[in-house]
């Protein structure tokens, strides 16, 4: 046994330690394969967008029986909240550098922790001209928070991080310059941002998923398949170049060494050779390539394209799954199994990004939400009786549900059927088959539902027997 490990030696440390001396290359491998490999590029945007899609939206739903309010009075005030927190999320005056809004922001900030291991969120307040809010939002990249001018990591500052005694994070040290970039000759300087202010105020979030205790930084996403995306990618270039090779069609003149003596000049010969030196061994299709007198072309069988490359290529895409808790399905976004096989795929994939939308939602969105909501109560914006004075008052008034893009749909006749069926034996709702469904809140359906019905109601249209949908199994006796 001790000899099948023999060269196989690793150290017992740290999260901290193990993670100090390589994180800065696998920051740099997971951005650079997501820029050049279509592996990875697919890998992350098929996390990004089905966790994140177009942006996790509020619905407030806080307690009314705590608050003590009417169904609608409650119902009121989650409107008029979700439509001054919208009007403030969809204006790129939620952001500092007023480049993207709130819900571009999510995508950006998921990105970054997919790539580089963690981000950062600055929460910041300013009043800008004809605008009522003062939250605006910076995003920070991970590579920014580092220990001033380069110092070593120590036990209470570790990567950008300081720690108090009980090694709870106290602030984040952000860097004015991107390491290793020169700003016209500036020397960098470095701002310390407190987590949490001392009234209680959050100023910044740190965007990660920790693996192990009292780990500080965190890791790529893609940092236990680096090595394999990489080696996958230079097979599949070195396939594509070898069956562009084997399709090229070139023409070779070569001419007998009698004849090229008789024929030509020393200097006419001399020319001759300049221009077959020329050829760079490239092969394009189509041209005429010039060959020394006695040389001669020897074509191996290239046998491309290659027919083994298909299922090798689909082995390989089982263990980049499987690093990535993925099935191969969704990854390479092919479904051509059965529809049984296909729907599991999709389920088991969504699973995995539940809970990574579940974490977002907890850690990111209801974060900057609560903040805003605080921002918004003390500028008068919005009337929340008690939210300073109690604590559980607060919590009350801060409820919200964070919804996104449904999964989709392979037979969706079938699932609207199951959905029914949940729906009339009570063992779900109409809202949370809006959300599993496109992430829509049943409250806004119902009430656009209630106004159609009494337009077609009032014109008239209701009078009519709707067309009834044919069944699955129609009879197999024509005559009956």
């Amino acid at each position: 046994m001790q000899d099948r490990f023999s060269a196989w030696i690793p150290l017992n440390r740290s999260a901290d330690t193990d993670n100090e001396y390589n994180l800065k290359g696998l920051r740099t491998y997971s951005r650079d394969l997501e820029r050049t490999a279509p592996i990875a590029t697919g890998a992350i945007e098929t996390r990004t967008s089905y966790v994140i899609g177009e942006g996790l939206k509020l619905q407030s739903r806080i307690n009314s029986i705590e608050l003590g309010l009417t169904a609608e009075e409650a119902s009121a005030w989650q409107r008029r909240t979700e439509s001054r927190f919208e009007m403030w999320a969809s204006n790129a005056l939620s952001s500092v550098t007023e480049e993207f809004d709130f819900y571009e922001s999510q995508d950006i900030a998921y990105r970054g922790r997919i790539l580089s291991g963690d981000s950062f969120i600055v929460l910041a307040r300013r009043q800008a001209n004809n605008w009522p809010f003062r939250l605006a939002i910076q995003l920070i990249e991970a590579d920014k928070v580092c220990n001033p001018d380069g110092k070593p990591n120590t036990e209470t500052m570790h990567d950008g991080i300081e720690k108090d005694a009980s090694g709870k994070p106290v602030r984040a040290w952000i860097s004015s310059h991107f390491p290793n970039q020169a700003y016209y000759g500036k020397a960098p300087t470095w701002q310390s941002v407190d987590f949490v202010s001392g009234t209680g105020q959050r100023n910044l979030i740190h965007v990660k998923r920790m693996l192990r205790p009292n780990q500080t930084r965190g890791i790529p996403e893609l940092a236990p398949i680096i090595a394999t995306i990489k080696q996958l990618d230079r097979f599949s270039n070195a396939e594509v170049d070898a069956a562009v090779n084997s399709a090229a069609i070139a023409m070779f003149t070569m001419m007998d060494q009698e004849a090229f003596e008789s024929l030509y000049t020393s200097s006419e010969r001399d020319l001759y050779v300049a221009k077959a030196n020329e050829w760079d061994k490239t092969l394009n299709s189509g041209k005429s390539v010039n060959l020394l007198p006695g040389e001669s072309i020897s074509v191996p069988s290239l046998g491309r394209p290659n027919p083994n490359y298909g299922p090798f290529f689909d082995a390989f895409m089982n263990l980049v799954g499987i690093g990535l808790n993925l099935p191969k399905e969704v990854l390479m976004k092919k479904f051509d199994s059965s529809y049984s096989a296909s729907r599991a795929a999709l389920m088991d994939a969504w699973r995995t990004f539940m809970i990574e939308r579940s974490r977002w939602a907890r850690r990111v969105c209801q974060v900057i939400y609560e903040e805003w909501l605080a921002d918004a109560v003390a500028l008068g914006i919005i009337n929340a009786p008690g939210f300073f004075a109690d604590p559980f008052v607060r919590y009350a008034w801060s409820g919200s549900n964070w919804s996104g893009d449904g999964p989709g749909s392979l037979d969706p006749l079938l699932e609207a059927r199951a959905d029914t069926e949940r729906i009339n034996n009570g063992t779900t709702t109409r809202a949370k088959a809006c959300i599993s469904f496109d992430g829509s809140d049943w409250e806004d359906v119902h009430r656009q539902l209630a106004i159609e019905e009494s337009m077609r109601e009032a014109d008239g249209l209701n009078h009519h027997d709707s067309p009834q949908p044919q069944t699955d199994n129609p009879p197999t006796n024509l005559n009956q």
